[in-house]
């Protein structure tokens, strides 16, 4: 009998699985059948008054037809053109290789030059403009190009193939959902769920730290490395897409599945067990001159680049290497031996993924599609940075400073990212990188591996692609039509071209004959086979502040069909050529929601704290709920007068997190600790501020920290206990933009890195007494923060 019962419940739950399948069918009104009006839903059998007299009726699940492909796209983050094996790089990345020399590589593939425009444009298929995403949404601004909000007329594409029958899985990085949205309480509108994934396992950050990550398992915060010796992003990536495949195979042999894999990989911070790091000493003492001359070799002897192509002369604010002293070669081959180490780590990981579509079957008839984001990262800035969150606030690192850290480079106490030397090494044979739209910031490794579909093994292909293509692309392969209305909603059209025409004719034209970029203000103008471009105010990645006339910006122009790499400048003796693309330009930028260009981006992130809270003065948070809310959506104190305030009922042995925001690279805590009321503030892990009171009463206490601004940037702490002033102390610097990129605001716990050593090793420390509430009380008058802010950097 038990046997007959679980026989029952197995087949109930495969009827459950296929009822989101069939939701659909049944709530469309179909064509000339009154079925819809008599049972509210399609039934083309016959209802009589017996079951005789009657005849059942399914609805259709959507499925594919057979044969068609699985989509796996791997979007790794910030990988330069040329540092993968493949590509020329001096770096180990065995299966990738591997994929590529199974496949094809395209050598003349482009992105936005930034990472959430990139992932926007990938998943619409539509410029990143038209979405919303003209740049980051912490940097939005109120208008169609820029309001970080992609609007439901241009949903991603992964909807189709939801609806077409394929399971959906993202897993990684989810960076382009406006921040205030990426908390537990939503809305799920902009989350992977609501653009056409069934599941989603990552981080919804521009950054993740790789030893202790804040995760959302679907809609729910998670730390899988909780307990877990030797834990790291990547391999737990990994690990969820190999489930999710042999889970979805088992179940459902028939049906395909499309995997968005992008991991944390390469983007700071480049974390990595040591063992990594040991497999590249000594292997970049060259430096990155040499390397850009070994990688450039390789590639032309390999035939990646056109016959003709000139190494660039790279960046002119990067010193040449044999310039630097020992200590300075020391740090900075460090920070790439750490770079390598972890790529090669990830290519283990891609490898692990790959070997279970093989064990499993799929392998064959699965269109991967590797690419990055965009070009590599030079935000390191001239020193390379152990924190990179200096960077983020318009901060460079000091030699001094980071040589303190050098032993621990790579590990969980450390948030590295390295010189922009290297950016440019891994960019090779282009100039410039990460921001900028020359082709050093915009140009990409792709590979497309499907052997079923796929004749070629390990060729080139030289035709012009761009981001937004690739969905468009797997469309075509797996012959999924594109959706004219998407929940009742029309599409815009999507800028997309297959690339499935070069599969197998290497010498087919492209299709794409024009794009154009904008970010930052860096513009640039593709069209049939010449190239305007212009660096913005001549601002570097590593230079967040300033803001500079766009009419006196000078423009460039390469005829990159016979100059590959940009290094002969014509603007000068073709002016109408140049003009003639500037207005292509032009054209493009309206047609396209690019303007209006502004470049203040203090004043953007300002307007938008301004829009966000208001006149809002105070925050009332509850425990246990208040947990994990992005920084940027929690009560904004820097460089304000604050104060923040709790009742406890103690007994005496209570200890843990009251309130804290942040974490290793920065943040504020208020927490009790022997007995005693801790306040702490963690600059950038450089300075610490410990303001500590005497031991505390037991029964009902009132608690209270009080910031007073005493200048930019600084005041004085103070605290309370049942409105007696019991302690204070200066704090000298205080962070003025982000703590960091991916950290919180929590009550009762302090999620992710610690914020204070004082309970590094205690996980989290969550309070072991019971909170109602904290309360957080803006006391300061109305600033202009974004003048002030000018105005202290006139002075600095």
């Amino acid at each position: 009998m038990n046997k007959k019962l679980l026989k029952i419940s197995a087949l109930l739950s495969v009827i459950c699985a296929l009822v989101a399948l069939v939701a659909h069918a049944q709530n469309a009104e179909p064509q000339g059948d009154d079925s819809f009006a008599k049972y509210g839903q399609e039934f083309k059998g016959k209802i009589g008054r017996t079951y005789a007299e009657s005849e059942e009726w399914y609805p259709e699940v959507p499925k594919p037809k057979p044969g068609t492909p699985n989509v796996f796209i791997i979007l790794l983050d910030d990988v330069g053109f040329s540092q993968l094996g493949s590509y020329g790089g001096l770096i180990k990345t065995p299966n990738v290789d591997a994929l590529a020399a199974d496949g094809l590589r395209y050598n003349n593939f482009h992105t936005t030059a930034l990472c959430s425009p990139s992932r926007a444009a990938l998943m619409a298929a539509r410029n990143p403009h038209r979405i919303g995403l003209g740049s980051h949404a912490l940097t939005a601004m109120g208008f169609p190009g820029y309001n970080g909000v992609p609007p439901e007329s241009a949903k991603s594409l992964a909807k189709d193939f939801q609806h077409a029958g394929f399971e959906t899985f993202a897993v990684g990085k989810w960076d382009h959902t406006p921040l205030p949205e990426a908390s537990q309480s939503g809305p799920f509108l902009h989350w992977a769920s609501g653009e056409g994934f069934d599941h989603f396992y990552g981080f919804m950050a521009a950054d993740a730290d790789d030893y202790r990550t804040l995760l959302w398992d679907d809609h729910h915060p998670t730390e899988n490395w909780i307990g877990k010796p030797g834990y790291h992003l990547t391999t737990d990536l990994a690990d969820r897409a190999i489930n999710s495949v042999t889970s979805h195979v088992s179940i459902y042999p028939d049906r395909p599945f499309f995997v968005f894999w992008a991991p944390s990989a390469m983007h700071s911070p480049h974390q990595v067990p040591q063992k990594y790091i040991d497999m590249y000493k000594g292997k970049f003492d060259m430096g990155w001159d040499k390397a850009r001359e070994m990688i450039f070799a390789k590639q032309m002897q390999m035939q990646l680049l056109p016959a003709g192509t000139k190494l660039s002369n790279g960046i002119p604010e990067i010193p040449k290497w044999d310039s630097l002293s020992p200590e300075q070669k020391k740090l900075y081959s460090h920070q790439m031996e750490v770079f390598a180490g972890m790529l090669t780590q990830t290519d283990e990981q891609i490898g692990r993924m790959i070997a279970a579509l093989k064990r499993t079957g799929q392998y064959d008839n699965t269109i991967i599609m590797a690419t990055s984001d965009n070009g590599a990262s030079g935000e390191g800035g001239l020193n390379g940075t152990f924190n990179e969150s200096l960077v983020l606030n318009a901060q460079q690192t000091s030699l001094e400073e980071n040589m303190k850290h050098y032993d621990e480079w790579g590990g969980p106490d450390t948030y590295p990212h390295y010189h922009a030397g290297w950016a440019m090494a891994g960019n090779t044979p282009f100039k410039y990188c990460k921001q900028i739209v020359h082709n050093g910031g915009v140009s990409d490794p792709l590979i497309i591996t499907w052997p079923k579909g796929i004749k070629a093994k390990g060729e080139v292909r030289n035709q012009y692609g761009f981001i937004t293509d690739l969905m468009a692309t797997a469309l075509e392969a797996t012959g999924t039509q594109f959706m004219d209305e998407i929940d009742g909603v029309k599409q815009i059209p999507i800028d997309g071209k297959s690339l499935v025409y070069s599969f197998n004719n290497a010498s087919a034209p492209s299709t794409r004959t024009e794009q154009y970029y904008e970010q930052l203000g860096n513009r640039a103008m593709y069209k049939d086979g010449w190239k305007a471009v212009t660096i913005h105010g001549n601002r570097m990645p590593w230079i967040v502040a300033g803001t500079f006339p766009f009419d006196k910006d000078v423009w460039e122009l390469y005829n990159v069909n016979e100059d590959f790499s940009e290094t002969n400048d014509l603007a000068a003796s073709n002016p109408r050529k140049l003009e003639e693309l500037k207005k292509a330009w032009d054209d493009a930028a309206w047609k396209n929601n690019v303007y209006p260009l502004y470049d203040d981006l203090a004043n953007r992130i300002g307007k938008q704290f301004s829009r966000a809270f208001g006149d809002r003065k105070q925050f009332i948070y509850y425990w246990p709920g208040a947990q994990r809310i992005p920084e940027a959506a929690s009560a904004p104190v820097k460089n304000t007068s604050h104060s923040i305030e709790t009742t406890l009922n103690l007994k005496g042995n209570e200890e843990g997190v009251i309130v804290a925001c942040g974490g290793v690279n920065g943040g504020y805590t208020l927490f009790i600790a022997d007995h005693k009321l801790h306040y702490e503030y963690n600059y950038f892990n450089v300075a610490r501020y410990a303001i500590v009171s005497p031991a505390l009463p037991t029964g009902k206490v009132d608690l209270k920290f009080n910031f007073i601004k005493t200048g930019m940037l600084k005041g004085t702490g103070e605290l309370y206990v049942n409105g007696n002033k019991v302690a204070e102390g200066a704090l000298d610097q205080t962070v003025p933009g982000s703590f960091s990129l991916s950290e919180t605001f929590d009550v009762g716990v302090d999620n992710g890195t610690p914020v204070s050593n004082n309970y590094k090793k205690k996980d989290h420390f969550p309070f072991t007494g019971q909170i109602d509430k904290v309360t957080i009380t803006l006391t300061a008058p109305d600033t202009d923060k974004a003048k002030e802010a000018k105005d202290f950097e006139e002075v600095d």
